[in-house]
């Protein structure tokens, strides 16, 4: 052992022992690890302390390959919302001017954060729960409110895959079942279903045929057998694909994350075909200027970043821990931003292309009906055929001709025109009728369908990649709970994934009840926005602030041999703290506004409306955010106050393959002394080189790193030497 060695040192010394395990390891010589003897207690060697024992912290899984990660973070980063809110919040918030603020936000907000969320995944190579314990133990309450609240997520994501499922099914008829209304006996007579003439095929399908929907929430109205098949069915699904953890994930994301694009680029071509898909483009990419002065848009557009890249979910984290620590997380992090970004831009193409067909035919309808009635009016002498004008056939009316004729009626009966109760049939009106989540996936767009030739084939690969996007981004989310809960509880991985699906199939079925489209709204405004938020701001204050941001960036530099842009410091420091910040504030005062409340699907009416939530739906929405929230401040006081252990003194060694990969949890002073003296200190066996020194926050300096994941949640310690290091 070298001379100045901190062991030799305190031979010498009569100061207190304060160095920690890693510490300590990090100063020595490297050793045979093979032949060598691990003393924990009492001086017993390894093979008998790993008699009877199983590997608690097996060699931890890795992806296949750099394309499998890749399709993995965008898989899980790109969903459904990039398919139905996208689209929405850019034809609400000034067409193609949307685009300005979203990628503003995009590049001061989603990238930093997300590269951040891929860096300390990637650096201690742990789930969320590890991650910030390592980071900060008095925040590691994160780690737990991420997976509450990827929980509560998944409860009723999964029940918007069911529903895809359903439809997919219902897709293999011709007609597709949705096109017509369907008829009723009424006695010797068959009649149209009055519910769905007074509303639309594709709505009455929607609201009755799949949810059979009650009229409130407080109607229960039992189980719909239907929607609970196809829940179980998505769960199982899901299961499947996570049971092997990344080994069956990873394959699955293969074809789930880049199916989606083959359909998009398909529907793109098919609706460029067809007719009014320009006029739907145009209306959706002309900007409205004047709306980029609007906070509101501003504020819509943050959060449409904040969700659509995953933050604070602990899926990017957990997905990125499988990483090898040299991967360039970097350039996957401005990767995956842009082609989710790119992603939600072809997808908005698509949907207007689609919707721009849907409002001509919608305009010709009208055209159609109006005209039917003006030619009564002239047949019964209401109208006078002097009010006509010459060159209108009413064999061949064009929108432009109706709505000459529509304006010289109104000019001349402009006393009693309302009592014509004529439409101007203006397809500007048509494109502006914004919808979006279900009602543009389950009505809009299945609607439009239905006008397609060979439609039975566009609605199968419609809803095959709605459940593709959605299953990708389940096992993102579900990973956000299985990763972190795997690695610091070290339960087995195939009987906690069964367990949790199980768990969740039975606690979802509060969502396919008559009554449950309305707890998915409630579940999908309330419980995931404010508690998010608050966690990502958490993150940033405990990297940036806690941590220290030129000890992280000194430690990027070191993990992927470059020096990150001093961007990312002021980012990490200043800007994105104080937006997020921002958007809280805003998101609290929004919630205060906006009186909570649901829209609610009146069958004697065949129409929507809004209704406030009662008492105790308002009790189970606020305890959606207090339970979400609750780990934060509850683990602070915890360790705060020393009532339980902080892991600081964690350390995972064994011997496996050349490495050290046993783990040794919460080793108190005491026997961390033991564990390192328990021979003649010079006799102590040592897994790192010279050169590299312990990281962790309690280093004495940012410069002492070391580029294998060690410290309070770390993998091991690697062999320089060995293949396995570079993982």
């Amino acid at each position: 052992m070298p001379k100045n060695s901190k062991v030799t040192q305190r031979e010498h010394s009569s100061e207190h022992v304060t160095e920690s395990v890693a510490d300590l390891l990090a100063h020595q010589e490297p050793v045979d690890y093979k032949r060598s003897v691990l003393n924990v207690t009492g001086g017993e060697g390894w093979d008998k302390q790993k008699e009877g024992e199983e590997d608690l912290d097996a060699e931890r899984p890795a992806w296949n390959s750099k394309l499998q990660y890749i399709l993995a973070q965008i898989g899980y980063s790109v969903g459904l919302g990039n398919v139905w809110r996208f689209p929405y919040l850019c034809q609400k918030n000034g067409g193609g001017a949307y685009l300005v603020p979203y990628l503003v936000l995009l590049v001061i907000i989603g990238l930093p954060l997300f590269f951040l969320e891929l860096a300390v995944g990637q650096r201690i190579r742990r789930g969320s729960i590890g991650v910030w314990n390592y980071i900060c133990p008095r925040l590691g309450g994160i780690g737990y409110a991420s997976c509450l609240v990827c929980f509560f997520v998944g409860l009723y994501y999964n029940v918007i895959i069911g529903w895809s499922i359903f439809y997919f099914f219902k897709s293999f008829q011709y007609p597709l079942p949705w096109s017509e209304c369907p008829l009723v006996k009424n006695g010797s007579v068959a009649v149209v279903e009055t519910e769905c003439e007074r509303s639309s095929a594709t709505t009455y399908f929607w609201y009755r045929e799949t949810l059979d929907i009650s009229n409130s929430i407080s109607e229960s109205g039992g189980l719909n057998w239907k929607m609970t098949l196809c829940l179980l069915v998505a769960w199982s699904l899901v299961g499947l694909a996570m049971i092997k953890g990344i080994q069956s994930s990873g394959k699955v994301m293969y074809f789930s994350s880049l199916f989606p694009y083959l359909v998009l680029v398909c529907f793109l071509v098919r609706g460029l075909l067809l007719r009014g898909a320009v006029d739907g483009i145009m209306h959706m990419f002309t900007p409205k200027l004047d709306k980029m002065l609007d906070p509101q848009v501003w504020r819509e557009a943050a959060t449409q970043v904040f969700f659509a890249l995953g933050l604070g979910f602990g899926g990017v984290i957990a997905f990125s821990s499988y990483n090898k620590q040299d991967n360039n997380c970097h350039f996957d992090a401005t990767l995956v931003s842009f082609i989710n970004f790119f992603t939600s831009v072809l997808a908005t193409l698509v949907v207007f292309a689609v919707l721009g067909f849907k409002a001509n035919i919608m305009n010709e309808k009208c055209v159609v009906e109006n005209a039917e009635k003006i030619l009564g009016y002239l047949n019964t002498n209401v109208l006078s055929h002097d009010l006509i004008p010459p060159h209108v056939n009413f064999s061949h009316l064009t929108a432009k001709d109706y709505s000459e004729m529509y304006r010289v009626i109104m000019t001349v009966k402009e006393g009693n025109f309302k009592e014509l109760g004529l439409d101007p049939c203006l397809l500007e009106d048509e494109l502006n009728k914004s919808v979006q989540g279900t009602g543009l996936a389950f009505i809009a767009f299945t609607e439009a369908m239905t006008h397609f030739p060979a439609s039975p084939f566009w609605s199968v690969m419609f809803f095959l990649m709605l459940i593709n996007l959605g299953l990708g981004s389940m096992i993102g989310t579900m990973s956000g709970i299985t990763t972190p809960i795997i690695d610091t509880f070290k339960v087995r991985k195939e009987v906690f994934t069964v367990s949790c699906c199980i768990f969740a199939f039975l606690v979802g079925l509060i969502f396919v009840q008559r009554s449950g489209n309305y707890f998915v709204t409630m579940f999908d405004d309330y419980s995931a926005t404010l508690p998010l938020t608050v966690v990502v701001i958490l993150e940033n204050i405990a990297v940036a602030w806690i941590y220290g941001t030129k000890k992280f960036m000194q430690e990027l530099t070191e993990m992927l041999g470059f020096r990150p842009y001093q961007f990312y410091y002021y980012t990490w420091k200043y800007v994105s703290p104080i937006c997020m910040a921002v958007l809280m504030t805003a998101s609290i005062i929004q919630l205060g506004v906006s009186p909570p409340g649901y829209s609610a699907w009146i069958r004697e009416e065949a129409a929507e409306k809004f209704l406030f939530y009662p008492t105790w739906a308002m009790a189970i929405l606020i305890s959606l955010i207090i339970l979400a929230s609750l780990p934060l401040p509850l683990v602070f006081i915890l360790r705060q106050f020393h009532l339980v252990s902080d892991g600081s003194n964690a350390l995972s060694v064994t011997y496996k393959k050349g490495r050290m990969m046993k783990d040794i949890s919460n080793l108190e002073d005491n026997d961390e002394t033991r564990f390192i003296l328990s021979k003649v200190p010079s006799e102590t066996p040592s897994p790192m080189p010279t050169h590299r020194s312990y990281l962790g926050p309690g280093s004495n300096s940012p410069m002492e790193m070391s580029s294998a994941p060690n410290g309070r949640y770390g993998s091991g310690y690697l062999l320089a030497s060995t293949p396995e290091s570079e993982l």
